[in-house]
C-alpha cells in the first residue's frame, strides 16, 4: 500500500512523505503556532510568534521554518521600512493539506455531485440538505451515546467543541439572563477547495448539517444564526447557537 500526503494549492497537487507532516505537527507548540496563524490570517514576524508562545526567536524560528516545509505556513520577504535588508514574516497558507491513504479523490468526486446537484435545481439541493442534517444529527447522535452525556450544558459545550476541534472552529460561551450564546467562527473551511465553483450549494450542504449537529445535542430550545458568511465578504463563516438558559427553562417547567 503506498501512503500519500497531498497538499493542495492552486490546483496542483505535491506529494509530501507522510512521517513529515506527522512527524511536524505532532509537537504541540508547533501545532498550536499553526492554529494560531490559522485563526489570525495576517502575518507574523518570528518576534511576535516568540512573544506570543514566551519562547525564544531561535525556537519560534525554527517552528516556523518546520510548519513551512510541509507547506501549511508560508515565508516571504517584506521591506521593514528602516532600511537594511528586508525582513521574513509568515502566514498560514489557506488551502492546508489533505492525507488520504492511499490516495483517494473524494475532492473530484465532491465536485462532481456538487455540479449534478445544482444542475438538477433547487428540489435536488432541497433534498442535500435534507439529508446532510440527517447525516449532522445522526453523528452527534451517535458521540451523545459514546460518551453517555447526561442533559447538563457544561457536558454538551465539551462535545461541541471536540467536535469543532475537527473542522476548524473554536466556540466561545456568553452567559446571559435569559440566554446562553455559543460563538463559533469557521477559520478553515473543510469545503474551501469547492467554494469557488459551488459557493451556495456548499455553504447550503454546509449550515444544514450544522443545524442537523446543533438539533441533536440541544433538546431545548435553541436557534443556529448565521452572523458572518464568507459569501457575503467576510474573512470567515461565524455562526451563533442561542440556547435558553437554565434558570428560564426551570421557571417554564
Amino acid at each position: 500500500m503506498i501512503w500519500h500526503i497531498l497538499l493542495e494549492r492552486k490546483g496542483w497537487n505535491t506529494v509530501l512523505h507522510p512521517l513529515k507532516i506527522t512527524g511536524t505537527l505532532a509537537d504541540e507548540t508547533r501545532y498550536n503556532i499553526y492554529e494560531f496563524m490559522l485563526q489570525n490570517k495576517r502575518s507574523f514576524t518570528v518576534q511576535e510568534i516568540a512573544d506570543q508562545f514566551h519562547i525564544h526567536p531561535n525556537v519560534a524560528r525554527l517552528h516556523l521554518t518546520k510548519l513551512s516545509e510541509i507547506n501549511v505556513v508560508s515565508a516571504e520577504f517584506v521591506k521593514t521600512g528602516k532600511g537594511g535588508r528586508p525582513g521574513r514574516v509568515y502566514r498560514a497558507t489557506a488551502q492546508g493539506v489533505a492525507l488520504t491513504f492511499p490516495k483517494r479523490e473524494e475532492s473530484m468526486l465532491l465536485h462532481i455531485l456538487l455540479e449534478l446537484t445544482e444542475s438538477l435545481g433547487l428540489q435536488a439541493l432541497e433534498k442535500g440538505k435534507q439529508i446532510a442534517y440527517n447525516h449532522g444529527y445522526k453523528e452527534m447522535e451517535e458521540k451523545i451515546k459514546e460518551t453517555k452525556m447526561t442533559d447538563s450544558f457544561e457536558e454538551k459545550a465539551a462535545i461541541l467543541t471536540e467536535q469543532a476541534a475537527l473542522i476548524g472552529y473554536v466556540p466561545s460561551i456568553e452567559m446571559l439572563e435569559e440566554k446562553t450564546i455559543i460563538h463559533f467562527t469557521i477559520y478553515n473551511c473543510p469545503f474551501r477547495a469547492q467554494l469557488s465553483d459551488h459557493q451556495k450549494a456548499v455553504c447550503a450542504l454546509h449550515e444544514a448539517y450544522l443545524q442537523g449537529q446543533t438539533d441533536a445535542l440541544f433538546t431545548e430550545e435553541h436557534e443556529l444564526i448565521q452572523t458572518g458568511s464568507m459569501l457575503h465578504e467576510c474573512e470567515n463563516c461565524q455562526y451563533e447557537i442561542q440556547v435558553a438558559s437554565f434558570s428560564r427553562r426551570l421557571s417554564t417547567l
